[in-house]
């Protein structure tokens, strides 16, 4: 796991206004803000409206998480994810969940269906419900709207992508190493003309699992052929069309590499319909890999740790640490199942 500062030292993150703060302008004790903000008998009309007032103004908001992190009273955490359903993703909430429960705090998970105007919604209805902090899985091209929510105190860390138009805490896996790694693990085992095929590049992931593969082929003096790269929605019927494509050439590929389980998947669906013969490194791994003939070889990223890495940096913000914000990156790991490990002799004596 390797750690980078986002912003310089001397920067100074903005302060949640505190019950002092709230106090001092509306001219009352902290223990009057104390009984308003908690709704306790023993305060005028008048001064109530005042502390209100100062609270409406100061934008203060109880911080409910630091109070449990003294008191081991509970407190609230979000986590907004694409999809709770994919294996993936509800790994890392697992993790989350783990390590929220471990706080004494509740976890509120939702998914966005990767659509960033819900994922917006689902964002700011959990702020309203004043959560302490959310861990975000983005689907939205810019985060711009929650700096005033971020100003305001409210802790945020991103998870597997980072977030676009904001500087803020980051958790994600190396992706560009992993797909590097899983390359040239193909061109050891004596491959030069390798597939790629993976998800848009627009995507943040797609597009440092490309420069991975990219990376692997100039280390080893191999020119990219455009001919041998598929970019795009990962449905069959256009992998399909790729595979007969590339099988068609003078000189077919020997080896492929897919840039995530999705992708994956509808390649072997695909590749049942062809010809063609390949070793194959997929990114990503699924729980049926492994029972394939012969099984996947694949990049593994580790969610667990991704959800818990995520977890704990958001807690450590809740506590008070108002350092500048951090990327964390986990490293993946190649696990070798006998589809990665084919040379191109031996395809071609196993070729019909």
């Amino acid at each position: 796991m390797s750690s980078s500062a986002g912003n310089s030292s001397t920067d100074v993150k903005p302060q949640r206004p505190t019950i002092k703060d709230v106090a001092a302008h509306a001219g009352v004790s902290l223990k009057t803000v104390s009984r308003v903000v908690n709704e306790e008998a023993g305060v005028k009309a008048s001064t109530r409206k005042a502390v209100l007032a100062s609270i409406g103004t100061l934008g203060f908001r109880r911080n409910a998480a630091a109070a449990a992190l003294r008191h081991g009273q509970t407190s609230t955490v979000g986590l907004v994810v694409k999809d709770i359903s994919e294996p993936f993703q509800s790994s890392i909430a697992r993790a989350v969940e783990s390590v929220a429960s471990g706080r004494g705090a509740h976890l509120f998970a939702a998914s966005s269906t990767d659509d960033p105007g819900r994922e917006r919604q689902l964002t700011f209805s959990l702020s309203s419900r004043q959560v302490d902090g959310l861990i975000i899985i983005p689907s939205s091209t810019d985060h711009a709207y929650l700096a005033p929510e971020i100003s305001s105190g409210l802790a945020v860390v991103f998870l597997d992508c980072p977030a676009q138009g904001l500087n803020a805490d980051t958790v994600l896996s190396d992706n560009r190493a992993g797909a590097r790694m899983g390359v040239e693990h193909l061109i050891r085992h004596g491959h030069r003309k390798i597939t790629y095929i993976g998800e848009s590049p627009s995507f943040y992931t797609g597009a440092e699992r490309f420069e991975g593969y990219k990376e692997a082929l100039d280390r080893h003096g191999i020119p990219l052929d455009p001919d041998l790269v598929a970019l795009g929605n990962p449905d069959s019927p256009r992998i399909r069309s790729h595979l007969l494509k590339i099988q068609s050439l003078a000189s077919p590929p020997s080896a492929m590499f897919t840039g995530n389980s999705v992708s994956t998947l509808a390649t072997l669906r695909a590749l049942a319909t062809t010809s063609l013969k390949v070793a194959h490194v997929a990114f990503d791994d699924f729980e049926l890999f492994d029972l394939l003939t012969p099984g996947i070889t694949v990049i593994a990223q580790d969610p667990a740790g991704l959800g818990t890495a995520a977890a704990e940096l958001l807690f450590q913000r809740i506590a008070g640490d108002t350092g500048s914000p951090r990327t964390i990156q986990l490293h993946t790991r190649l696990i070798e199942r006998g589809s990665g490990e084919v040379t191109p002799g031996e395809l071609r004596s196993t070729g019909p």
